[in-house]
């Protein structure tokens, strides 16, 4: 049955399934599904008949994580501010690859974005002859028009109504999708922007690939009520974003149209080892020939919002205490705790006024209120002994209304093992008061969710003007692989709306240098069934190193992108 309506209400709720869910199940329950794939589908059910959101009451991966934008506020200046510079681009060794003899700029590739839509009247996006170089927008927030075919609401705008608008005197009343915020329009205009005359007024990665833009709708009411997330500050849910991805994987035509997929989105829940149902999504299509998936690392490197911590056991347990800050002004916040087997965890929290609640040993999985006397904040504890996908133990922590000042928690482990990891993590830095963050932090294990599938290419960011690293940048490694796998500049970048840092800058010039490679490797015939696999383990041999670092390193990867000594490599011609 079509969810549209289901879809659309804050009176339904979306859980995410990994498994097939039988029309008898959902007609039994009054709910709808969305299928994404084989393995991924959206549930919509009535609120009122299931029980409040918490882990304690859903499996943990049915419930939709919130993503934020991973643009940074440094470094920017207003359009015109200054003028175009390619010295990012070139250090990528992407103009170079522009140029004769290679002259690959994008052409035939497929670019798609899910983000905050696209400024589909800007000149960067048009042909020479004033046609719109954008295929298609699916804007998920525009409910009077037409979804595309197989998906229940938004409005498709095809390229032929973009250039339509574009002859118009009034292109919004032609086609009204825009882009309030420009994140998605920057993005785009980085990885595949240009100037009509392919001059150095502007200049992109891939000037001449096709262009598809999602526009993401933002989340629910009843989930940013969950994860406490401001109202004022972009969240868009995992459910919409897997739709999106499953839109633009469907320009690919093995052989024929390859597609690279740029996401400049992330979150801090989840464990960060690439389980959650959008990474696991992600990785299969990154799986697929002629598919490259490009996610951005995210700038929570100096947030001050992950713990970490290698217990030693030398008896039968040991302690571990967390001081968290939290900052004037803050109404609430969800933060995880996760360890592995065959660990048992109990936690007990001090608040800055000095009460205290007592160490919990967690026998059950329940939810547990606690409030206190003198203070009016109000706490929630879940427990999972076992995680799912993981197999994990996980502790969800629900502050509301925090008061002001030092928590302190204190995290007692018990179990057989030597040594016993724990790990926390706070929300993103938009998701947050920005003084709310651990006292003792790590800059380490801090790249943002769903840049941890193992299939997907996951740059971190670097400054290209002094060959400096990024110290808002996420760093790895990932807890069970090598993340990031190599690094791209990403800080004061030229895009079509002023310079912009940030991880979904570095995002967005390597999904240009991966058009690059597609349209090389399939367009022009010379590797016709590549992946995204494939590209990074290119993109890995031909990253600059430097001599005085180890790689892989958790910071740099494997070194620093260069798609012109890739070439050099393949030629037998690199020194």
């Amino acid at each position: 049955m079509a969810c549209r309506e289901q879809i659309l209400s804050n009176d339904y709720i979306e859980l995410l399934a990994d498994y097939e869910v039988t029309r008898e199940e959902l007609e039994s329950i009054g709910a709808c599904a969305e299928r994404i794939d084989e393995q991924f589908e959206i549930l919509y059910i009535e609120r009122n008949r299931l029980p409040s959101i918490s882990v304690s009451s859903y499996i943990y991966n049915s419930i939709p994580k919130l993503y934020g934008l991973m643009q940074d506020s440094l470094g920017q200046t207003a359009p015109g501010g200054r003028s175009f510079d390619p010295f990012n681009l070139i250090r990528s060794g992407i103009i170079q690859t522009q140029r004769p003899p290679l002259s690959l700029t994008g052409a035939g590739v497929v670019m798609g974005f899910a983000d905050t839509g696209i400024d589909y009247t800007s000149e960067v996006f048009r042909r020479p002859d004033g046609s719109s170089r954008i295929l298609a927008v699916w804007d998920q927030t525009i409910q009077d028009g037409t979804p595309p075919e197989g998906f229940s609401y938004g409005t498709e705008y095809t390229g032929e109504q973009i250039t339509e608008a574009l002859l118009s005197d009034d292109p919004k009343s032609v086609v009204p999708t825009e882009d309030r915020l420009g994140h998605g329009t920057a993005m785009a205009s980085v990885a595949a922007g240009s100037s009509v005359d392919y001059g150095l007024s502007f200049l992109g990665a891939a000037p001449d690939a096709d262009i598809v833009m999602v526009k993401l709708r933002e989340t629910k009411p009843y989930l940013r009520d969950y994860y406490l997330v401001p109202e004022d500050v972009p969240a868009y849910a995992e459910s919409d974003i897997g739709m999106a991805v499953k839109y633009l994987d469907g320009f690919a035509s093995v052989g024929r149209r390859p597609v690279v997929i740029c996401l400049g989105i992330g979150t801090n829940w989840g464990n960060h080892s690439g389980s959650s149902v959008l990474a696991r999504y992600l990785d299969r299509v990154a799986g697929k020939r002629n598919r490259a998936v490009i996610v951005c690392g995210g700038n929570e490197g100096n947030a001050g919002h992950h713990f970490n911590s290698l217990l030693e056991m030398p008896g039968p347990f040991a302690t571990e205490t967390v001081e968290l800050r939290a900052g004037e002004g803050e109404k609430g916040f969800l933060m995880e705790l996760w360890g592995i087997a065959p660990s048992l965890f109990g936690v007990s929290i001090r608040s800055p006024g000095g009460e205290v609640i007592p160490m919990i040993d967690f026998t059950s999985r329940e939810s547990r209120n606690f409030t206190f006397i003198y203070e009016r904040t109000r706490v929630t504890i879940d427990h999972i002994l076992v995680e799912q996908s993981s197999g994990e133990i996980l502790v969800v922590f629900r502050f509301v209304d925090p008061t002001p000042g030092v928590w302190t928690i204190t995290v007692e482990v018990r179990g057989g093992a030597d040594y016993s990891p724990i790990n926390l993590w706070l929300p993103i830095t938009q998701f947050l008061n920005a003084e709310t963050v651990f006292l003792r932090p790590t800059p380490y294990l801090t790249l943002t969710e769903p840049s941890l599938a193992p299939n997907v290419l996951t740059p971190s960011t670097y400054n290209a003007a002094n060959n400096s690293f990024y110290i808002n940048s996420g760093r790895g490694f990932a807890r069970s692989q090598v993340k990031p796998d190599f690094a791209t500049p990403g800080v004061e970048v030229s895009t079509v709306l002023g310079e912009q840092s940030g991880s979904s800058m570095s995002a967005a010039i390597t999904a240009g240098a991966a058009a690059q490679f597609m349209q090389w490797a399939v367009i022009e015939g010379n590797d016709p069934l590549a992946q995204s696999r494939e590209i990074n383990a290119y993109f890995v041999r031909g990253a600059e190193r430097s001599s005085d670092l180890v790689y892989p390193n958790p910071s740099w990867g494997y070194g620093r992108l260069n798609i012109s000594r890739v070439f050099e490599i393949i030629a037998g011609t690199a020194q």
